[in-house]
């Protein structure tokens, strides 16, 4: 895995994280493929996804503005300046056009960019986020749940412990979604903190939560592929009707997986994307 270093919107500095080796020629490989994680995510995520694309793809993943290794600046934190940020990276990188695929926000800008500029995606995959407004009570309740975080946590344990075990948001233990949040904490003078800003990233939340985006879904002109979780944040019904105003939709679901469906059951994730990448885009 080596850094790119990419000029996003404004001049923000992002880091994109290109897996495995360049490819020998152009004509060899399927097509460039970007990868957006979600909000409080970061590129490190999708190391087990991009393991198996790298091998016929040239693989990127993104590092979002105010996450990871990306710069963290006072603002903005718009769907204006996420699009631009990713739309930057496919053009610096010479990876358009590309398969994009997003998880959860990630997603969203996949989907928005891919309708504001159809030249520079020739696929997209949108795994577990939704079309529909999620609402203002949506956005207090993420308020209230930053206020329960236990920082700074003593060890990385400690983050894997609560986030899998204790975290009162969640209705069951799920160790995957520990290891989620052990891998966005850095050690400080006082212990462990997540490497971003929670203000930014509510702010950064409310910019998507309070609008619908149907119509930015019917304007994807590419091929279209909906994955959602059996116990994830998309429900079927939604996800159904996502893929019928998709112009090229199609639709897979990922039995037992919750929200975090590429990271915490990447074998079956593999079997529900793998198709609509070597079928649909190559053929």
């Amino acid at each position: 895995m080596r850094r790119i270093d990419v000029i996003g919107a404004g001049g923000t500095g992002l880091a994109a994280w290109e897996f495995g080796e360049p490819p020998k020629t152009q004509e060899a490989e399927g097509p460039g493929v970007l990868l957006l994680h979600g909000l409080m995510g970061r590129a490190t995520h999708w190391a087990g996804t991009a393991a198996w694309l790298a091998e016929r793809h040239r693989t990127v993943a993104l590092d979002q503005r105010g996450h990871g290794d990306s710069d963290k600046p006072a603002g903005p934190y718009t769907r204006e300046a996420y699009v631009e940020d990713a739309e930057a990276a496919l053009v610096q990188l010479g990876l358009a056009p590309a398969v994009l695929v997003g998880h959860s926000m990630g997603a969203l800008t996949a989907w928005q960019l891919a309708a504001r500029r159809p030249d520079l995606v020739r696929g997209l995959i949108i795994c577990d986020m939704r079309a529909s407004a999620l609402g203002a009570a949506s956005q207090r309740e993420w308020t209230d749940w930053f206020r329960t975080w236990p920082v700074p946590f003593a060890t990385l344990d400690d983050v894997r412990r609560w986030f899998g075990e204790d975290d009162p948001w969640v209705e069951r233990p799920d160790p995957a979604r520990g290891a989620f949040y052990a891998e966005v904490m850095a050690r400080s003078e006082d212990g462990w903190r997540p490497v971003f800003d929670p203000a930014q990233m509510l702010t950064s939340r409310a910019t998507w939560v309070t609008d619908a985006h149907w119509e930015e879904l019917a304007q994807v002109q590419c091929p279209a592929l909906v994955v959602r979780g059996l116990d994830g944040e998309l429900g079927r019904a939604e996800a159904q009707e996502m893929v019928r105003v998709l112009p090229h939709g199609a639709y897979a679901e990922v039995p037992d997986a919750g929200h975090l469906v590429h990271y915490g059951h990447p074998t079956a994730w593999r079997t529900a994307i793998e198709p609509f990448l070597h079928g649909a885009l190559i053929g």
